[in-house]
């Protein structure tokens, strides 16, 4: 059995259709089970070996069994968030609070679904931060916010990935309307938001990964140091 962890947010939405329509024949279907969740429970279940296989926050996937399949964005992608005011790290993420202190960028984190919907109702206003933006404006690079890594089942899970990754993938009217409806946002709107989203992992994104884990670790340390003096 393969226990593969499930996030609902749009952002995965091409991925959960191509499993779907991947997935056909029964044997398969009979040795995979889901687990619902939200990215920091599904890192949680993860390490603990609750799950099997997930897209694991960036943050977490460090020294993992993890394939060049990701959620990543080359500049703004509008559902990761800095909104001004008292600091605020959201509960739902991890990576995108350990991105803001790096980037030492106060204010409400707000990630996901919820975070696409409150940037689609304030888009004029200048009272927020595009997270992955504002990483890309000091680093040129893409961000990385996820990684689909495994503990076991590994050639299944890279074939799931290389077949992903070299599918064209198009997703249907029936669950574009479904998934927009169902987040409260129209059928444009949710196609114009996955065209940010890249998924194959290259160079640039590899990069920018690393990048991340030795900003991280930087910063990390100089807080122990000023908390020790």
């Amino acid at each position: 059995m393969l226990i593969f962890g499930s996030i609902s947010y749009l952002n995965l939405l091409p991925f959960q259709i191509f499993m779907k329509k991947y997935i056909k024949s029964t044997q398969v279907k009979q040795i995979i089970a889901y687990k619902k969740g939200v990215p920091s429970q599904i890192n949680i279940d993860f390490k603990k070996n609750r799950i099997d296989a997930a897209f694991i926050s960036s943050i977490k996937s460090k020294n993992e069994k993890c394939l060049n399949l990701g959620i990543a964005a080359k500049g703004a992608v509008y559902s990761v968030l800095a909104i001004q005011g008292k600091r605020a790290p959201d509960i739902e993420s991890d990576t995108s609070n350990a991105l803001a202190e790096i980037l030492n960028i106060g204010g409400e984190i707000i990630i996901g679904d919820k975070a696409l919907k409150y940037y689609l109702k304030n888009s004029n206003s200048r009272d927020f931060k595009d997270l992955s933006l504002e990483w890309f404006k000091k680093t040129s690079l893409p961000f990385v916010f996820a990684r689909l890594c495994y503990k076991k089942n590994g050639k299944l899970i890279r074939k799931l990935a290389a077949n992903f990754i070299k599918t064209e993938y198009k997703i249907p009217q029936y669950y574009l309307k479904k998934a927009a409806k169902n987040k409260n946002i129209t059928p444009a709107e949710l196609k114009w938001y996955l065209k940010q989203i890249n998924y194959k992992l290259n160079h640039k994104e590899l990069k920018s990964l690393k990048l991340f884990f030795k900003k991280r670790f930087r910063w990390q340390r100089q807080r122990f140091l000023s908390h020790a003096l």
